[in-house]
């Protein structure tokens, strides 16, 4: 199996997608983080000194989701038709699930990943104060649909 990221050199390179037909492509990631039931509570609670955190948290993930080419090196930047952010409590933690959704020549993978990343980022950055002990984990692509490779999830 070879790496599309890296020319017969070794190099890295931005894959040319210009061949490639445009089709729907989405995308679904998710992840987690782990608090104190006392963060967990103030978030639901609204109840936090800096504001709302979801709130926050959602748009923060969206933006991300737009700016993934300037933050990833090698991927396209992409016109998104979706970006969304959704939250559930669980146990001890909130979960993230991050949708993105282009008509595109490539994928959306690294948009919903980098938008679940930063969504639980800035959960963390607003809540930090009542928990520094939290943990992010558990980021992980759920499925992918569209693209030569055809739709795939996460067994």
């Amino acid at each position: 199996m070879s790496l599309t990221h890296l020319d017969a050199d070794g190099s890295a390179r931005m894959v040319d997608v210009g061949g490639k037909v445009a089709t729907r492509r989405i995308a679904v990631a998710t992840g987690r983080i782990v608090m104190a039931p006392e963060a967990l509570n103030a978030i639901r609670d609204g109840l936090v000194k800096k504001g709302d955190v979801l709130a926050v948290a959602r748009v923060a993930g969206i933006m991300a989701a737009k700016r993934t080419s300037d933050l990833i090196p090698l991927c396209h930047p992409l016109p998104l038709t979706k970006a969304s952010v959704e939250f559930a409590f669980e146990d001890g933690a909130i979960r993230v699930t991050a949708t993105a959704a282009t008509d595109g020549k490539t994928g959306v993978e690294m948009e919903a990943l980098t938008a679940t990343s930063t969504t639980l980022l800035t959960i963390y950055d607003m809540a930090k104060a009542i928990d520094k002990a939290m943990v992010i984990e558990g980021i992980c692509l759920l499925e992918k649909q569209g693209g030569k490779s055809g739709d795939w999830v996460r067994a």
